[in-house]
């Protein structure tokens, strides 16, 4: 099943019906909404509940220059709704919406408009990770962004073999990363294909990251990474403003309010735009019980 919905995730012809569609078939428990409007009032009543926010402007794999422009441009937008309507979030972005696969330059230039933007505001902004095969160049366009910025992260994937390697690699550039498990349908030379292994480096990586000083983020649901976390921090202790848990919009809402509850930063990574149907895809590939939400979503 979860082959089968990645996939479908990488299909054009269904991503481009799923534009008409609108978020029907259960995809709006995922997705905050399409517009930037929309996607700043969910913003807000997370904030209420004391969980911060990252707006991810969905779309990716971007194949003219015209739609990368226009993406960054969306981008820009909503920074600025970000600073106009007082919600706290920073902002994530994927390179190959940035124009990646078309140009590197398009791309650099795109990312330096939306890193000054969010610096004129006080503001963060993060790289997200793709596929494996866009890993290396997102890597070195951030260590030549970072050189520039100081208000620039990136995401690194636990089930890529390279990952300890890059992490270690990005210990002098004193790094913000989000660590994640990783979404994608990698091949077995590139990824450990077992569950336990993946846990395994996640938790070799999360030690890695936190002992050489720069801010974390564990971006898990997984209960077995949380409490490895909390007892590492505890055990080392490393103060609570230096990391923090992330979570997706719409998964454990509960587990992330506990998280609140017991003094931890919790943020939400909050997808919201029309490109929606690749993210959605790949939220059904990881769970089950996500796919028979959407069932009944549909029969209802």
């Amino acid at each position: 099943m979860k082959n089968f919905f990645l996939f479908l995730s990488k299909n054009r012809t269904l991503n481009r019906a799923a534009k008409k569609w609108g978020l029907r078939f259960g995809a709006n428990r995922f997705v905050a909404g399409e517009s930037i409007d929309e996607a700043m009032a969910k913003g807000k009543e997370l904030n209420d509940l004391g969980l911060l926010c990252t707006f991810d402007h969905l779309g990716e794999f971007v194949k003219d220059e015209p739609e990368a422009i226009d993406a960054a441009e969306f981008n820009l937008r909503t920074l600025d709704a970000i600073h106009r309507t007082g919600v706290k979030s920073t902002l994530s972005v994927k390179l190959t919406q940035m124009g990646l696969d078309i140009s590197r330059e398009l791309c650099i230039a795109n990312m330096r408009n939306i890193l000054k933007r969010a610096k004129q505001y006080d503001n963060f902004v993060r790289i997200d990770m793709e596929d494996s095969a866009h890993c290396a160049v997102t890597i070195e366009i951030f260590k030549e962004l970072r050189r520039e910025f100081d208000n620039v992260g990136l995401v690194l994937q636990a089930y890529l073999y390279r990952t300890e390697q890059d992490l270690r690699d990005l210990i002098p550039y004193r790094a913000n990363l989000r660590l994640v498990k990783g979404a994608y349908k990698e091949p077995p030379d590139i990824a450990f294909p077992d569950k336990k292994d993946v846990d395994a480096n996640f938790k070799k990586l999360i030690a890695l990251s936190l002992e050489q000083g720069a801010y974390t983020a564990v971006a898990t649901h997984d209960d077995q990474i949380l409490q490895f976390t909390k007892n590492f921090v505890k055990e080392k202790g490393i103060p609570l403003d230096r990391f923090e848990f992330q979570m997706l919009y719409g998964i454990r809402t509960q587990s992330q309010l506990q998280l609140v509850k017991e003094g931890y930063t919790v943020r939400v990574y909050v997808p919201y735009g029309n490109d929606w149907y690749g993210y959605f895809m790949r939220r059904l590939a990881e769970r089950p019980a996500n796919v028979a939400f959407v069932l009944k979503g549909m029969f209802r």
